[in-house]
């Protein structure tokens, strides 16, 4: 892509690239280097056209293991894989004047 000078590489991650939780010591760590990797190829591909960025999806994704999980939670409460993917085909397709690295999704119902 670098050669060509141009494409997208969106990489996706959930919120634990932002901030820790209790219990979560051996996970977070794991999406925070992800993130920062991603950051550092953006600062190195993006002067050469290609954007990366980085979509935290901060959101149980509604799959049918997740809605027996929590059968008691509303529809609103899940993101649907069609709606990521959605955002990540915009962010992929943005104009070299207005690239987004970090771009958070969550529902409107998310307690964030």
């Amino acid at each position: 892509m670098m050669e060509a000078g141009y494409g997208s590489l969106i990489c996706t991650g959930n919120t634990a690239a932002h901030r820790g939780r209790a219990g979560y010591a051996a996970f977070a760590p794991t999406k925070a280097a992800q993130r920062i990797l991603a950051q550092s190829i953006a600062r190195e591909a993006g002067p050469k056209g290609v954007h990366v960025a980085y979509v935290t999806i901060d959101a149980v994704i509604d799959l049918r293991w997740t809605r027996k999980r929590y059968p008691d939670k509303p529809d609103d409460f899940f993101i649907k894989p069609e709606e990521i993917a959605d955002e990540v085909f915009h962010v992929a397709n943005q104009s070299k004047g207005a690239w987004s690295f970090d771009v958070e999704i969550r529902p409107h119902a998310e307690n964030w």
